[in-house]
């Protein structure tokens, strides 16, 4: 694909960072409700870990209103890493590079992220971390957000070159 130069409009943006978004946010909530569930916690006790960001231990007893804002939450920050990715895709000129080597290197920029800069910053109780389990974390954020928005990206940006999107 050439360089894109062209204009984007707004719309088609929007609607192309959207559902992206609600994308990545769905992958990513399913594979964490996964793993958890191997470990034998459910659903809504990883959407009160993602609530507790923000409300600290009380999202682990309170209503289940904090369910509800663990959701809120977690689709807010996937939205937040795609639109990061769409203004990073088109400022770098990703495009020019593999779109799975972009996808690998999003995902694992995304999980240092997380885990050094977002989470700390959080009221989320913190325990000891495993090396296996931080390995896993950053896969499920390559296979669920970082490949999918280079994907879509590329999709996105490639059809504006050749006339069909925005």
């Amino acid at each position: 694909m050439q360089k894109y130069t062209g204009p984007v409009r707004k719309k088609g943006i929007l609607r192309a960072v959207l559902l992206s978004g609600l994308l990545v946010g769905t992958l990513d909530i399913t594979a964490a409700c996964i793993q958890a569930g191997i470990g034998g916690i459910g659903p809504e006790r990883v959407l009160r870990y993602v609530a507790s960001g923000v409300f600290g231990e009380m999202a682990f007893s309170g209503t289940v209103a904090y369910v509800f804002f663990g959701l809120l939450f977690h689709y807010f920050i996937a939205m937040c890493w795609t639109v990061l990715f769409f203004i990073l895709y088109r400022r770098l000129h990703l495009w020019k590079y593999n779109r799975m080597m972009t996808g690998v290197a999003y995902g694992i920029f995304v999980g240092l992220l997380m885990n050094f800069i977002v989470v700390p910053l959080s009221n989320v109780p913190r325990g000891p971390v495993g090396i296996l389990s931080a390995v896993i974390a950053v896969a499920i954020l390559i296979v669920a957000i970082g490949l999918p928005l280079s994907f879509r990206a590329y999709s996105f940006y490639s059809g504006l070159q050749k006339g069909k999107g925005g």
